[in-house]
């Protein structure tokens, strides 16, 4: 899918808020009106997929939302959690992530069922199809060529339509967030989700970031076309704590929709590269798994020989998931691992992806053995020092630092962003490294 074929993404309706504005309570619930007349959902079974909480958004006004207009009339109207990778959600986690009180869920939500998505059990998933190596080559514009299995959550196939209740975002991966990503690799098996992780990695993470029609986008949107069950999507677009944005249709159309409010509103363009950039994670991120957002969004700005500090005294593990490969491969640039592939080969590219995508743009000199990285990532976190060098990153205690320090000196170039990892910086004169 790309922009030339636009005319065959399907009809998305929306609402969205002028500049400094957001989209209220009665808009959304009156969009959610239009978008799901109760009559075609009579005796349906429905699925949300939602995001966990490593994402920003009224996700608990959308599900009530949805919840009243059609709660009463279907059959079953369940939610499950894209949870990728990242670990299970508690029953409690879910309700907060839902706004939901106890009382409320014990009575008016009681029928609900909360699922979490289960990638690393293969009896929770169903093989649904397979991408040719032909049809990699092209969508990966010859990077790669390989037959690519494409699995899902099983119990997504017990439904009748699963809709998509997700913020679209500048990402590093796919290039914005959303849309089908919610299935793959939301709720998908891990083949698929390692393989689209190391095709960006390749491609890096600065091309990557906040380009619309990305070869990952593509392999994404081919392995949902699989799907035997109808598809829906409210996409959002998220600021600050209300929305910018809603659409809603296919997927595809409502991604398309939102990533282009998305590239409007999350993202900021500064004049010059910054030799310091304090990139303070919020407390949603809580491992460097989900972390390294911090340095995803903020490499774009970030000077040659420059220190990017991960700021989060309250991440004290590398991931919760994934943690011990990390360990024994540490953060690297993406030639590390191509120069070397032999070696690295057998590790699930998804891990391999996300240590090029902290560590940053670099180069390896495979015949001395050399790696010379772009500039220095610093973790100022709970993660003792020790385990910082072993995995190839640099250290600094978080007590010793005050972030009122790296306050309003840009024109130092000292950059303190105090809630990284959602708004993508890129300089208005973009080096060659860093253009999509």
């Amino acid at each position: 899918m790309g922009p030339e074929a636009k005319d065959q993404l399907g009809e998305v309706i929306g609402a969205e808020g002028a500049p400094g504005s957001t989209v209220g309570e009665a808009e959304v619930r009156g969009l959610v009106r239009e978008a799901l007349p109760s009559g075609r959902y009579a005796g349906k079974r429905v699925l949300l997929v939602v995001p966990d909480h490593t994402r920003s958004a009224p996700v608990g006004l959308m599900f009530k939302s949805i919840f009243d207009q059609i709660g009463g009339v279907t059959g079953a109207l369940d939610v499950m959690v894209a949870l990728g990778t990242h670990p299970p959600m508690e029953e409690a986690a879910i309700q907060k992530r839902l706004d939901l009180t106890p009382s409320e869920r014990a009575g008016k939500f009681a029928r609900v069922k909360f699922l979490n998505h289960a990638w690393d059990d293969p009896s929770e998933l169903r093989e649904i199809g397979r991408i040719p190596a032909r049809d990699i080559r092209a969508l990966s514009g010859g990077l790669f060529e390989m037959d690519v299995r494409v699995e899902i959550n099983r119990r997504a196939l017990e439904y009748d339509e699963l809709i998509v209740v997700g913020p679209v975002f500048p990402h590093e991966v796919v290039g914005f967030s959303g849309g089908n990503k919610y299935f793959f690799p939301g709720i998908s098996g891990p083949e698929l989700l390692n393989f689209f992780h190391w095709l960006g990695a390749v491609v890096t993470n600065p091309k990557i970031i906040g380009t619309k029609w990305t070869p990952v986008r593509k392999v994404v949107d081919r392995a949902a076309a699989f799907i035997p069950v109808e598809r829906r999507c409210f996409a959002m677009v998220v600021e600050g704590a209300g929305l910018a944005g809603l659409y809603f249709g296919t997927p595809e159309a409502a991604w398309d929709a939102a990533s282009d409010l998305s590239d409007r509103r999350h993202i900021i363009y500064k004049d010059r590269p910054f030799h310091t950039i304090l990139s303070c994670a919020p407390e949603m991120y809580d491992d460097l798994w989900t972390g390294g957002k911090c340095m995803y969004k903020l490499e774009p700005v970030l000077a040659d020989g420059g220190e990017l500090i991960i700021y989060a005294p309250h991440i004290t593990e590398i991931s919760v998931t994934h943690g011990r490969l990390i360990e024994e491969i540490g953060y690297h640039c993406r030639d590390y691992f191509l120069k070397q592939w032999e070696k690295f080969k057998a590790y699930p590219w998804g891990v391999v992806a996300h240590s090029t995508h902290v560590r940053g743009i670099g180069e390896y000199d495979a015949g001395a053995g050399v790696e010379r990285c772009r500039a220095r990532v610093t973790l100022a976190t709970g993660i003792p020092e020790a385990l910082c060098r072993k995995i190839n990153m640099g250290y600094r205690d978080p007590a010793t630092i005050r972030k009122d320090d790296f306050a309003n000196r840009e024109e130092e170039g000292v950059l303190l962003v105090p809630k990284a990892g959602e708004m993508l910086y890129r300089l208005k004169d973009a080096p060659d490294w860093a253009r999509g």
